[in-house]
């Protein structure tokens, strides 16, 4: 179980969340809705180590963690709304980057897990490809895979649909609720109203603060 209690952060004096706390267990997902400026990407930010809060608490699995410093580097993973790939790298290059550098993993080992990776999310005659050959689809689903390959616990998405074409909002669906099954966390912030009542377990309205 994940539990966020009592978040709070301010910029320049104006303060974006206040004591902000929700729970969610193991395999489900929390979808963070609501208009621009309701704090929806600071508290995600916050909670993936991404932002310092100025108060409160994350605990995961009844573990008090630092998100900042993650001993690991691979309890949170992001999957960020420009999918941030590198594009001077193939598809494999940009999976295998994390692991051997963080993880410490050697290449064979990176390269075997990635691959399984691709076969679940249907990229594997992509893995030599660069990401200016891919489709916003598929670029988002080589992001999910980059952060599945750090094995991360909790799982978070930064307006998953927005950079798509409304038809891959089904097909982003599908993504995200087949990770149910391995039992990752997955918060997602997201505009779309339909989209978080299609895969939610729980949805969040978040009001901006005064």
């Amino acid at each position: 179980m994940l539990e966020v209690k009592n978040i709070t952060k301010s910029f320049y004096q104006k303060k974006v969340l206040d004591n902000f706390s929700f729970k969610v267990n193991k395999g489900e997902i929390v979808c963070l809705v609501g208009p621009s400026g309701g704090g929806k990407t600071t508290l995600l930010r916050c909670i993936s180590g991404l932002e310092e809060m100025d108060a409160g608490e994350i605990w995961l699995e009844n573990e008090l963690i630092d998100p900042i410093n993650q001993h690991s580097g691979s309890q949170i993973g992001v999957v960020f709304q420009d999918f941030n790939l590198f594009p001077h790298l193939s598809v494999m290059e940009n999976l295998t980057l994390a692991p051997m550098l963080v993880t410490k993993e050697n290449k064979g080992e990176a390269q075997e897990k990635a691959e399984e990776i691709l076969e679940k999310l249907d990229l594997i005659e992509r893995k030599n490809h660069y990401p200016y050959q891919l489709s916003g689809g598929q670029k988002q689903r080589v992001a999910i895979a980059r952060a599945l390959l750090m094995r991360p616990k909790v799982l978070c998405y930064d307006e998953p649909t927005s950079a798509l074409d409304p038809s891959l909002r089904d097909s982003v669906a599908q993504n995200i609720l087949s990770l149910k099954e391995e039992g990752i966390i997955q918060i997602v912030v997201t505009h779309d109203h339909d989209f978080a009542k299609k895969i939610a377990n729980q949805l969040i309205e978040v009001a901006s603060i005064g």
